[in-house]
This record gives structure tokens, sequence and C-alpha cells, in this order.
């Protein structure tokens, strides 16, 4: 039998054991929690990097984003490429500038086998049309083409031009389904409903639909009555009396069954066209 003394010391290296398991178990317990909490720690620091990080770009992003306001005397145009998926036919020019002046005139100057025709283009009122005539005059998009269409009725006397592969001896099928690569959104529409496009008023035709204005435009040789919804461009100020005589002796009657009128039976060519 063990004598009391050897109970003795095994309790008490049992109490030893006991004591040290549980502070083994306090230690891991405490580096359990202290890992735990380095980790809540990080995840917490890197989210704070991360939300930082993405809110510098965000900034950055903002400032790069938001263009400066166009400067005094210029306005913002937007231009809408087109391709021939679209429909029609494209006559590859680029784009015109994104930023136009909006302030003064330009003059329109068409040299015609017929005469000069001129008209006033107003920049306040039409400063993204008139820079977009600006721009194809430099293109010589219009130059040796021939109006293609012409209506002659009571109220809707017209002679439309602006499509650059109306050329050449003769008239096409295909004459008036041409322009250039971009489309633009309509601007100084009519307000006046009474006499909405008047005697000598060049106006954009388009086929509409909204932003479908491109560079074929029409003079209307008397007051013509139209929707409000093509691009007044500018008047004529020199040869309306040439575009009166072109109305005047009629078409063929081509376009009679769809948009009216025809191909005009005395021949317009645009030898040239300049804007300054």
């Amino acid at each position: 039998m063990s004598s009391i003394k050897d109970r003795q010391r095994a309790a008490a290296r049992a109490r030893l054991e006991k004591e040290m398991s549980e502070r083994a178990t306090a230690a891991r317990k405490r580096r359990r929690n202290q890992a735990v909490l380095g980790s809540a720690l990080a995840v917490v620091v890197i989210a704070g990097v991360a939300f930082f990080v993405v809110n510098s770009l965000k900034k950055d992003d903002d400032s790069g984003s938001t263009s400066a306001a166009p400067a005094a005397g210029t306005v913002a145009c937007s231009w809408t490429p087109a391709d021939e998926a679209t429909g029609g036919k494209v006559k590859d020019v680029g784009l015109p500038p994104a930023t136009v002046p909006n302030v003064g005139t330009s003059t329109l100057t068409f040299d015609t086998n017929l005469g000069k025709i001129s008209a006033s283009i107003d920049l306040t009122k039409a400063p993204c049309t008139g820079a977009s005539y600006k721009h194809l005059a430099e293109k010589k998009f219009l130059d040796n083409t021939k109006c293609h269409r012409l209506v002659n009725q009571d109220t809707f006397k017209v002679l439309q031009c602006g499509d650059p592969f109306a050329s050449g001896k003769g008239y096409r099928e295909t004459d008036g389904t041409g322009g250039p690569s971009y489309t633009m959104a309509e601007e100084n529409l009519p307000t006046d409903t009474a006499k909405p496009y008047p005697a000598g008023s060049i106006a954009m035709a388009n086929t509409g639909q909204p932003g479908s204005t491109g560079s074929q435009f029409f003079i209307c040789s008397e007051d013509t009555q139209l929707p409000p919804n093509y691009t007044l461009l500018g008047s004529i100020t020199e040869g309306l009396d040439i575009v009166k005589d072109v109305v005047k002796a009629g078409d063929d009657g081509a376009f009679a069954s769809s948009a009216g009128g025809g191909h005009p039976k005395k021949e317009l060519t645009i030898k040239t066209m300049t804007v300054v």
C-alpha cells in the first residue's frame, strides 16, 4: 500500500497537471482570440484602404469625365457616327469639331452652273448645323453634285440638294439616299406656325426621326407649309431667282408616289460650296 506521503505527492502532481492544462487552454484561447482580432483588424484596414482607393479613383474619374464648360462664344455639339448599315450611302469625312462658335454669322455660297447662290447662317441659332456645313465645305463634300429633287405644289415649293453621290450625267434611283459619316440633332426649329418656312429659307432634310439630320437640305422658293421638324439653317441673300426658275421648270414626277415631286427638269449643279 502506498504511504500517505505518496498519496499526497500524487494528489499534488495531479493538481499541478490540471493547473498547467488549464493554463495551456487559456493560452490557446488568448492566441486564438488575438488571431481572430488581428484578422478582423486586417479586414477593417483592408476595407478602409479599398474604400480610400476606390473613392480616390472615383474622384479622379469624376474630374476626368466632367469636361470643362465651353468657352464663351462657343457651344458643344454632338455628332452621331453613321454607316451604311443604318441605311443609305455614306461618304466618310470624319467628324466636325466638338466645340464650335455660337456667335456671329457665316456666309454659305454655292457656285452653280446657273449662277451664284448665297445664304446667311445665324450661328446664334444654328451653331452646330452651321459648323457641320463649314466642315463639309472644307472637305469639298458637295462639289460637283446636283439638286436631285423638286416639289412644286401650292404650299410646298422646294428644291432639295445635298446628296454627295448625286453627281454625273442624268439621275439615278439612289439619288437622295446619301449623306456624311455622321448625323446631328435638329436645332433652330420654326416657332412661327403661320409661316414656318418662308421663301428663301434653307432647311435641313431628315428621315423623320429625331437626330437624323445629315447633309441634305431644301431651299424654299416660296412660303412653304411643313411640320416644324426641320432645322432652319439660313436664308438666301442672293440667287433666289435661280431657285425659282428651276422650281417653275417642273419635275419628272419620279417621287410622286412616295416623297412627292421628282427630279428637276432644269438641272442645277453645285460646282463648289464654301462657308466663310
